[in-house]
């Protein structure tokens, strides 16, 4: 079982440090994954660097790995059931230095919680100079430990009040009054209501014990202590209310900046990476830490996303599962822990637990942004659709090009052959019979050429090319290929390595490239044909190349990677300067045959002046040696 190492990231410059001891976790362990993971608090307020993220994203990338977001209220305890789930064994993560006091004024640092609460994982604390700690509560947040503190604060600071008042000789109602309410406030600061309001009643009691008149009792002889007192609370108390909503209103603006910085790492991730459903379900299922995520759809609204639907999908009345991801998907959107509502005929769904009303929120920016992933899948499929349209309308008017003028031309010449012979009274010399039966032949020929490429190009465009490939000799296939030209063809095979290749195929295709270099360069130009070993590089399967040679005009540099495209002919390269006769589609099939095979074909100048075709084939395997007793 290869190994899976996951590395908690905070967002900060030590991120970097972390994903390259991941991955020599790795390289130690001989191999396995790497899954980058950074946690995103839903209710702290965002404490990281996007431009840190994006180019621990992209190192991630470089190193083979994988890039992961989620969300949650602890990051200790979604780093962990990240890496449960992922089947992870071992888990990186930065170790900051342990805070004063264990922490009593605020959250220890994640790394410590990782290592308590790990268990069987393999967690390695990295140090990385200054932590960066998990995002601290706002100033006003009123965790359940500043709330404890409160409480002992509301406990402590009137009795020390009252203690340096008295030793001070300082009895005047006054200074009690404004005593109490300072440590009131500095309760209400760091607790909020309710330690604010144990502050001052202690507070109100001390102060009519000590410092109003009958001193010593809880009796009150003046009505007007009585209305003081009575300020004195309702100040302590309205101070604990705006705290408590200060509090709350930036719990509110925390958790608003963590929906914006996941929007804004799903917009870098939509920017960056081609989505699909099933992939963006992956992310909507890590980043919400449930179980399951499924869109459905229903009528034909999946079919108008232009999606074939895969064997299997269930479907509940008119709605049908178009995707999902992980281990339990619900069989209909209402069975659903969770369900989100995109549009009437659109349900994002998720199993595994119920999101809180602010997750909702965030759930329904996804489900939009799945919309937008629909919409561009299917503007995709669409522009898809039309370039093979126009590249068919293109064929098609190409080949009507040729028929209209390389049809019709030789059928002219043997009509006008065949008319001459049959005249009434006519009779030709025996020289000129044998001219016009040698021009129907020649014509006939070149419609059967024509008529076999056309064929061929229609099979390779159609993809319903299969080739037989066995190990040929170059002497095997090239007498036959090179038969109809004309002699004069230098030819050097000798000693050549066999190649893996399908022979009629082969021979279709070196007489094309024959045939085209005789066609354009001439006879007189000089072709050879010739086969060498291929110099293959390091980790390139072995290979032979055979070289069709011509020294005639040659052919422009811009115009060598055209050349091999359907009908694309060089008119004014004939050798005898007459218009081409052919088709453009010698070149293009044989590229064709020879891609099907597993091979390439390409042009280049011929030094000196000319063309060289080159086509390079696999060497066929040796072939094992039989024993002597066989």
């Amino acid at each position: 079982m290869s190994e899976q190492v996951v590395v908690g990231l905070s967002g900060g410059p030590e991120g970097e440090q972390l994903l390259r001891r991941g991955a020599r976790i790795l390289e130690r362990g001989g191999g396995g994954h790497l899954l980058a993971v950074h946690v995103r608090f839903t209710d702290h307020p965002a404490d990281e660097s996007p431009r840190e993220l994006e180019s621990q994203r992209q190192l991630v990338v470089d190193l083979g790995g994988s890039y992961h977001a989620v969300g949650g209220d602890r990051a200790a305890q979604a780093l962990l059931d990240f890496a449960r789930s992922a089947g992870a064994t071992d888990l990186v993560v930065g170790a900051g230095r342990k805070r004063l006091f264990g922490g009593l004024l605020a959250e220890a640092p994640v790394a410590w919680e990782v290592a308590r609460d790990g268990g069987d994982l393999d967690v390695h604390l990295v140090g990385a100079g200054p932590a960066r700690r998990r995002p601290r509560a706002a100033p006003w947040g009123l965790g359940a430990r500043r709330v404890l503190v409160g409480l002992g604060l509301a406990v402590l600071l009137p009795g020390l009040a009252s203690v340096l008042l008295l030793s001070a000789g300082q009895r005047s109602f006054a200074a009690g009054i404004l005593s109490y309410l300072l440590a009131a406030v500095v309760v209400a600061l760091v607790g909020g209501f309710w330690p604010a309001l144990l502050a001052a009643l202690l507070g109100s009691l001390l102060l009519n014990y000590y410092f109003s008149d009958p001193v010593g009792t809880f009796n009150i002889a003046d009505p007007e202590r009585i209305f003081e007192l009575a300020v004195f609370g309702a100040v302590a108390v309205a101070v604990a209310l705006v705290v408590g909503f200060a509090a709350r209103r930036a719990k509110e603006a925390a958790a608003a900046g963590a929906e914006a910085a996941t929007l804004s790492e799903l917009a870098r991730g939509a920017l960056a990476q081609d989505d699909t459903v099933e992939g963006f379900l992956d992310h909507v299922r890590e980043n919400f830490q449930v179980t399951g995520a499924a869109l459905f759809v229903r009528g034909n609204a999946a079919d108008e996303t232009g999606e074939d639907h895969a064997p299997g999908h269930r479907s509940a009345g008119t709605w049908r599962l178009e995707a999902g991801t992980g281990a339990d998907l619900p069989g209909t959107w209402q069975e659903a822990d969770t369900s989100e509502r995109i549009d009437d005929s659109t349900v994002l769904a998720l199993s595994g637990r119920p999101l809180a009303a602010s997750d909702r929120r965030l759930l329904a920016a996804f489900g939009a942004h799945l919309l937008a992933v629909r919409q561009r899948l299917q503007l995709r499929r669409s522009r898809e659709d039309n370039v093979r349209l126009s590249e068919g309308n293109k064929m098609r008017t190409a080949i009507l090009r040729a028929v209209s003028h390389d049809l019709r031309t030789p059928l002219a010449g043997i009509k006008l052959a065949v008319a001459s012979l049959r005249q009434p009274g006519v009779r030709f010399p025996p020289e000129e019979e044998r001219e016009l039966l040698a021009t129907i032949e020649d014509y006939s020929d070149r419609l059967d050429a024509l008529v076999a490429n056309l064929l061929d190009l229609s099979r390779l465009n159609s993809d319903v090319v299969s080739p037989l490939l066995v190990p040929v000799r170059w002497p095997e296939v090239l007498p036959q290929a090179l038969r109809g030209l004309p002699a004069g063809i230098s030819i050097d095979v000798a000693g050549a390595a066999p190649v893996r290749a399908d022979p009629g195929m082969l021979e279709r295709v070196v007489a094309n490239v024959a045939e085209n270099a005789v066609k354009y360069a001439g006879q007189a130009a000089g072709i050879t044909v010739s086969a060498r070993e291929a110099d293959a590089g390091t980790g390139r399967p072995a290979a032979a190349e055979l070289l069709v040679i011509d020294h005639g005009p040659g052919v422009p540099d811009e115009e060598l990677a055209s050349i091999v495209q359907p009908f694309h002919r060089l008119d004014d390269g004939r050798a005898d300067g007459r218009p081409g006769a052919g088709t453009g589609l010698g070149l293009a099939v044989a590229k064709g045959f020879t891609e099907a095979m597993g091979g390439t074909l390409l042009a280049r100048p011929t030094p000196g002046g000319g063309l060289t075709v080159v086509v390079r084939l696999p060497l066929a395997e040796p072939e094992p040696q039989r024993k002597e007793n066989e």
